[in-house]
């Protein structure tokens, strides 16, 4: 019986993924795997219990990365490196939440279109005013706005979200260009034929009437929409971030908004820099709040756990490299180790059926079947970090 922890309210949906060989347990520290979302992992103590950590969610920034292993985007909730380092698993939910963010984005695109938040903002004011029809009639025009129809959206970042976006806008109307130099065949296969895929940022900034960003925050991310990247823009471009807040520099924003380089500022996440601003559109981090994507987040982080722990196999980790033999059909041996250690060569010689060897940066797993029994103990070696015999 495997049991199962959760640090954060997790979807009932998500949980009855669970068989009947888990239970879930109030104490994590009997847990062989835990669900969770936002919960912040990195004070934790790491029980010898567990094995696998998956949020349901496509970031993991509240998990220990120095104690998991080499870090992946937006996982600063969980302490990757720490979790490497005890051989335990980190999992995400990538695309799970991806349609409600994308449905959030456009409608940040249109609320500044048409300028619908002064709008709101002034029709509260009539309340308790007499004829207040004659004065909506009469006050309209000041917050008259444009039609996205015909305009042009840049996207940086064709991921699952940012093709979802540019298929999206396509369909409403719009011409769209993307950027994304690592984009993958899946994204390429998905995308619109029609949409125009540009090799420079410089090509990209130009030609939009709106650019909206869906890329991770990593050391050659963090701040590139700067002062140099707002000058290389359209004048009145409305910039949209549903990504991460530390892409933008807030200062240079401001700035740009004040000079009216950009009409408006569209994000999901407020900060004291930049809320209640002129310009600033900012909505309280409801990217991926919805029903539907709390649910999607919660089956798939509850999929990939069950699979490694019966299985050994590992998709969709941020920490590990994935590794999959498919459904188990004897024993398998599951080695996680350091990328030197020659875990592949100890298991090999022991294996009789298909074995596979997987690094990601420091870290290396091997997985393979076997018919005989194994002794985990003639695994065990310097940088050898964990052995699992799944029957």
């Amino acid at each position: 019986m495997y049991k199962i922890g959760t640090l954060n309210k997790i979807s009932p949906v998500g949980l009855a993924r669970l068989t009947d060989d888990y239970t879930v347990v109030e104490d994590v520290a009997e847990a062989n795997g835990i669900i969770l979302r936002s919960y912040d992992m990195h004070e934790m103590e790491l029980s010898e219990n567990l094995l696998a950590v998956a949020r349901a969610g496509a970031g993991v920034n509240n998990i220990p990365v120095a104690q998991c292993a080499e870090a992946g985007a937006g996982v600063n909730n969980i302490p990757l490196d720490k979790c490497a380092e005890q051989g335990i698993v980190v999992f995400n939910a990538p695309g799970a939440n991806a349609n409600a963010v994308k449905e959030l984005c456009l409608t940040g695109m249109l609320l500044a279109a048409r300028n619908v938040p002064a709008g709101l903002a002034w029709a509260s004011t009539l309340t308790g005013t007499e004829g207040v029809g004659k004065a909506v009639e009469k006050g309209k025009g000041q917050f008259a706005g444009t039609e996205i129809k015909g305009k042009t959206l840049g996207v940086i970042g064709l991921g699952a979200i940012g093709v979802l976006v540019a298929n999206a806008a396509e369909t409403l109307g719009m011409k769209v260009i993307g950027y994304d130099p690592f984009l993958s065949v899946k994204a390429a296969h998905s995308l619109s034929n029609t949409i125009d895929i540009v090799d420079a940022l410089k090509d990209l900034y130009p030609q939009c009437d709106y650019i909206s960003i869906h890329v991770p925050v990593m050391d050659d991310t963090k701040g590139m929409i700067d002062a140099e990247a707002i000058a290389q823009m359209k004048d009145g471009v409305v910039f949209l971030n549903f990504a991460r807040d530390k892409l933008v520099n807030d200062t240079d924003m401001l700035a740009a908004l004040e000079s009216g380089k950009v009409k408006k500022y569209v994000t999901d996440f407020p900060n004291d820099a930049v809320i209640g601003k002129e310009g600033v559109i900012a909505t309280p981090h409801l990217g991926a709040s919805s029903a539907e994507a709390e649910d999607n987040c919660a089956v798939m982080a509850a999929d990939e756990i069950m699979d490694y722990l019966e299985n050994g196999n590992i998709v969709n980790s941020v920490n590990m490299p994935a590794c999959t033999l498919g459904p188990k059909k004897g024993t398998r041996i599951a080695v996680i180790s350091k990328a030197d250690a020659g875990a592949l060569e100890k298991v090999a010689a022991i294996a009789d059926g298909d074995v596979i060897n997987k690094t990601r940066g420091d870290y290396a797993y091997t997985l393979a079947e076997t018919s005989g029994d194994v002794d985990a103990a003639a695994l065990e070696g310097e940088g050898i970090i964990r052995v699992r015999i799944l029957k």
